[in-house]
């Protein structure tokens, strides 16, 4: 019986499942983004969300056993390098599933995973927001300045006169 076991087994033995989660968590951390099965996602999502908080605090102790974990030196570092640096004052809560549909050869439910501070899309477009803001404002600015210099012109010929 398995009562209050509530781990998804993704119906694979243990070595197998842990080291296709870790290529799972490599290639994640290495491309910010992948996809997969939707249960494989779920999977991944528990599987490196307490690496990705190991990683905020760097020491030995604690890159020692997020590569127990991944046994992959060039994540590791990548994971501690850029990835922690990003997300280092949010709480939680580090990876996204996005539903993608169903796969054609076995119409399995399919998804993309990826790590919330890489997108451009979401993350990108709040910036752009803040440009257009910032180009309507210098047109304002622009505006203005165009009449100054007619002002001064006509000053200019009363003065000549």
């Amino acid at each position: 019986m398995r009562h209050g076991k509530k781990f998804n087994h993704l119906g694979r033995k243990t070595g197998h499942r842990k080291a296709m989660l870790a290529n799972m968590a490599c290639s994640l951390i290495e491309h910010k983004r992948i996809n997969t099965t939707v249960a494989k996602a779920k999977a991944l999502k528990q599987f490196v969300e307490p690496l990705v908080t190991k990683s905020k605090e760097d020491t030995t102790h604690n890159r020692r056993i997020v590569f127990s974990y991944l046994r992959n030196k060039y994540a590791v570092t990548e994971l501690f390098r850029e990835v922690a640096a990003k997300v280092g004052d949010r709480p939680g809560g580090y990876t996204r599933i996005i539903k993608l549909g169903n796969r054609l050869g076995d119409n399995a439910d399919m998804a993309m995973i990826e790590l919330v501070d890489f997108n451009t899309i979401y993350n990108g477009g709040k910036k752009e927001v803040k440009k257009t803001t910032r180009r309507s404002r210098s047109k304002k600015s622009d505006a203005p300045a165009t009449e100054a210099p007619a002002a001064d012109a006509s000053e200019n010929t009363e003065a000549t006169e």
